[in-house]
Order: C-alpha cells, then structure tokens, then sequence
C-alpha cells in the first residue's frame, strides 16, 4: 500500500515536481521504510505500554526528509558512476533533469525541515540527528576508499535508533537495550545491503568501485547467514534488557526464521530476486515491531 501510494504520488505530479521526487527516491519507499523501523522499535521499547504518538510521527517524517537528503548528496556524489549503469541512468541529476547545485540546495532544504520536524518532540532528537549528517554525507565516498561501503552505511542508518529512543526520552543517555537494538539494526543494514549491491557487481567490478558483493563473492550467502544470526541475537539481547514478555522473544525468533528464508531463496546473481529480497526485508522489520509491542503486555 505504501509503495503505491508512493509512486501514485510521483506519476500525478508535474513534470518539475516529479523530478525532485525521484530524486528522493518516493517512487522506491523501500530504503526510507528500511531507515525509519529501527528507529519505531526504539520508540516503543522507550514508551512502553503507551506508545509515544507524537514521536512515532516526527520520527516518520524526519525519516523520509533525511533519507531524502541523502539519496540527493548520493546523486550528486554518484552522478557519473550512475550514468555508467543501467538501472541508475535515468536518475535526475545523472540524466541532467536537475543541477548540481539545485540537488544541494533540495538536500540542504530537506536536512534543515528535519531538525524543525525532530525538534518538536525536544531539542535533543535534533542534535543527534544533526551530529549524523557529516556521516550521511560521508557515506557516497566510502565505495572509493573504504573496503567495505556497507559497513559504514550500517553504522550510519543505526543512528535513527537513537533518536528514536532520544524522540521518546529526551535523553542521550542510552541504556543497554538501544546498543542492541543499534547493533541488530547494524547487521540487518549489512543484510539487505549486501543483497542490494549484488544487483550491479559487474557494473562495480568495471567501473572500480567497492561494494560487499565484490567484496564477499562467492562467500555472501555464509557472510549472510552470520549477519542474521548477529542481527536477531541483537535485537534478542536488547529485549532481555527491558521487561519484555514471553511473546517478543518468539516473535523476533519467527523474524529471524523469515531473514533466513530470505537469504537461502535470494539468487545472488538475478537482479530482479536481489531486489525483490531487499523489498521483502522490509517485512523483518516490521515483525520485529510487533514483537516489541507484543512484549509489552504478555
């Protein structure tokens, strides 16, 4: 549903909105859906039994305004690298429908509405989210001097985590839990980006850039099966440190049974099966939401 009303926004809209649209990527709300959950499993884990509504919104909105801002840095950062590959050709700023500079200023708009939006439910979701922005930044670079691209990008999509919690709290004092629910989001960032990136390896392999599934090869599957493992166990963990119930730890175990199912069914090298997995990953997210919620009263 959220897919189509998404796209269904995008086709409606004139021709100069459209591209600023796609250039946010609202037409695929799968990467911002992926960004904002780990950050609703903290809210709930923080609100308990009565769920926070004012910070489950803010931290909506502000998921799809800093996402937004950094699909347009990626852009301008990738511009020739996507103009070199099928799938992002027709990207607006690689295709030449918006400038440089106007992909910036959309960015810069967008990252400044997200401190408005985050500062509503307390100054402190601001700031950390604020302290993120160098890494987003950072992050399009990674994949010519870093190894191992997902990695950072794990570390960096975890960070909604925090504000999820600080939404709710107002603190930056973080008690275990948040650590390991950052660290199940972290592995989890590192599952569905590593099936991500087997979409365009040959085009990476030619181009010279970096990417886990260059980096991981014929490996990825046990590489994959490892990070499931430390995803879940994670979550597990931050669970153990709260008053869950009985219910949340066989929800988040039922979770991990379905990331598995994910990971032996994806063929590594059809694009069409690793997108559709990386769609589908959206779903251990949201059965990990159920469990914190569910947790709350068993």
């Amino acid at each position: 549903m959220l897919h189509k009303i998404s796209t269904g926004v995008v086709a409606k809209s004139p021709d100069s909105v459209r591209a600023y649209l796609l250039l946010m990527r609202l037409d695929r709300p799968t990467g911002y859906v992926l960004y904002l959950l780990p950050g609703l499993w903290a809210v709930v884990l923080a609100s308990g039994r009565r769920p926070d509504l004012l910070a489950v919104v803010v931290v909506a909105v502000a998921a799809v305004l800093v996402r937004g801002a950094a699909c347009a840095v990626n852009d301008v950062v990738d511009r020739d690298v996507d103009a070199r590959v099928a799938r992002t050709v027709s990207r607006p700023v690689a295709s030449g429908t918006i400038s440089v500079g106007n992909a910036l200023l959309f960015a810069a708009a967008q990252a400044v509405v997200a401190l408005l939006v985050l500062a509503v439910a307390n100054v402190g979701t601001a700031l950390v989210v604020g302290a993120s922005y160098p890494l987003i930044v950072a992050y399009p670079f990674m994949k010519r001097i870093f190894f191992w691209p997902s990695a950072f990008l794990a570390l960096v999509m975890s960070v909604y985590v925090l504000i999820g919690w600080t939404a709710v709290t107002g603190s930056a004092d973080y008690p275990l839990a948040v650590y390991g629910l950052y660290a199940g989001g972290a592995f989890w960032t590192l599952i569905h980006d590593t099936i991500y990136s087997h979409q365009d390896k040959e085009y990476d392999r030619n181009i010279g850039v970096r990417s886990s599934a260059l980096l991981f090869g014929k490996a990825t599957k046990a590489w994959l099966a490892i990070f499931v493992v430390l995803s879940v166990g994670g979550v597990l963990w931050a669970g153990s440190q709260m008053p869950m119930g009985w219910a949340f730890y066989l929800i988040v175990v039922l979770a991990g049974v379905f990331l598995s199912y994910l990971v032996v069914r994806v063929d590594l090298d059809d694009p069409q099966s690793c997108w559709a997995a990386f769609v589908a990953n959206t779903y251990f997210g949201w059965i990990v939401l159920a469990a914190a919620v569910a947790g709350q009263f068993t």
